[in-house]
C-alpha cells in the first residue's frame, strides 16, 4: 500500500516496502514452481517420457522468468539461495509421493535444515534487520 502525501505524490519508503513485498511473493511463487521444474524432469526419465518432457520445458521457462522478476528486488545471492532451497526441499517431499522415492527420517531432518537456513535468509533481509535494529 502506498500513502501520499500531496495528489499525485506517493512516499518512497511505502513503494519500496511494496516492492519487496511483491518480490518475496514472486520468489515464493517460483520455488514452488521449481518444484514442479524438478520433479518433471525426474519424471521424465532423461526426456524420455513426453508429457513429462513438455511440463520439464513449460516449468523449467516459469521458474526462471518469475525468478528473474523477483531478482529485480531481491539480491541474487539470498534470492537463488531461496529459490533453490524452496525447490530442492519441495522437490524431494513432492518427488516421495508422485514417483515413489523414498523420503528417511534423516532425509526429513536435512530438508528441516534447509527449510530453517531459507526461513533465517529471509529474516536476515529484511530491512528492519539489515539496519541493526531488530
Amino acid at each position: 500500500m502506498t500513502t501520499s502525501t500531496q495528489p499525485g505524490t506517493t512516499r518512497h519508503e511505502d513503494t519500496t516496502a511494496t516492492a519487496n513485498r511483491r518480490a518475496w511473493l514472486i520468489l515464493l511463487l517460483a520455488g514452488l514452481v521449481e518444484i514442479g521444474y524438478a520433479v518433471s524432469v525426474g519424471g521424465s526419465k532423461g526426456f524420455t517420457d513426453l508429457s513429462w518432457s513438455i511440463a520439464a520445458g513449460v516449468f523449467f521457462f516459469l521458474t526462471v522468468f518469475t525468478l528473474s522478476l523477483a531478482l529485480k528486488n531481491i539480491d541474487v545471492g539470498i534470492g537463488y539461495a531461496v529459490w533453490t532451497g524452496i525447490g530442492s526441499s519441495g522437490a524431494a517431499v513432492v518427488s516421495a509421493f508422485l514417483l515413489d522415492q523414498p523420503l528417511t527420517p534423516a532425509r526429513v531432518l536435512w530438508l528441516a535444515v534447509i527449510i530453517g537456513g531459507v526461513v533465517w535468509l529471509k529474516l536476515a533481509s529484511s530491512p528492519k534487520y539489515a539496519s541493526g535494529q531488530a
